[in-house]
C-alpha cells in the first residue's frame, strides 16, 4: 500500500516542486526583460522605459512604414497596456513574496499566468491585423523575430 501510495504521490510532490522552483526563478526576472527577443535589451530604466525599448527595437526591426503607423500604433498600445496590467501584480508578489504560504504563492502566480494570458490574446488581436499587412519580407522578420524569441526563452528555461 505505500509502495502505490508513493507511486502516485511522489511524482505529483515532484511535480508540483518543479513547478514552484521554475516560477520562483521566472518570478525573479521583470517581465519586460524576460519578453524581450534581445537578450541585451532592457537591463535598465523603468518598467515603462523597458517597454518603450521593445516597442522602439521592434519598430526597427520590424521596418514598419508610414501606411502600417496606424496599425502598429495598436500593436504599441497593447504592449503598454499589457505592461501596466503585469506591473502591480509582479510588484504585489515581490512585496509578499517573504510571507506567503504555498496556497497564496500559487493565487498570486496564477493572477500573474491569467494576466499574461489576456494580454497576449490582446496583442495577437492588435498583430494580426499589422501582420496581414506586411510585405512578404516582413512577414519572413517577423517570423524570425518570434521564433528566436521562443528559441532564447527555450534556451533561459533549460539553463
Amino acid at each position: 500500500m505505500k509502495r502505490i501510495a508513493c507511486q502516485i504521490v511522489c511524482p505529483a510532490a515532484f511535480a508540483v516542486a518543479v513547478m514552484l522552483f521554475t516560477f520562483m526563478v521566472l518570478a525573479s526576472a521583470t517581465p519586460t526583460r524576460a519578453a524581450s527577443p534581445d537578450p541585451g535589451m532592457a537591463t535598465a530604466g523603468t518598467a515603462p522605459d523597458r517597454v518603450e525599448a521593445r516597442i522602439k527595437m521592434l519598430h526597427t526591426k520590424l521596418n514598419i512604414t508610414p501606411a502600417q503607423e496606424e496599425l502598429w500604433n495598436k500593436v504599441a498600445q497593447a504592449m503598454r497596456d499589457n505592461a501596466k496590467a503585469m506591473e502591480p501584480l509582479i510588484k504585489a508578489r515581490s512585496e509578499k513574496a517573504p510571507t506567503m504560504t504555498a496556497i497564496d504563492d500559487l493565487k498570486s502566480y496564477s493572477e500573474i499566468a491569467d494576466a499574461h494570458a489576456d494580454g497576449l490574446k490582446k496583442f495577437i488581436q492588435a498583430f494580426e491585423p499589422l501582420y496581414a499587412a506586411m510585405s512578404d519580407a516582413q512577414k519572413k522578420s517577423a517570423d524570425k523575430l518570434f521564433r528566436q524569441h521562443a528559441h532564447m526563452k527555450a534556451k533561459a528555461k533549460g539553463k
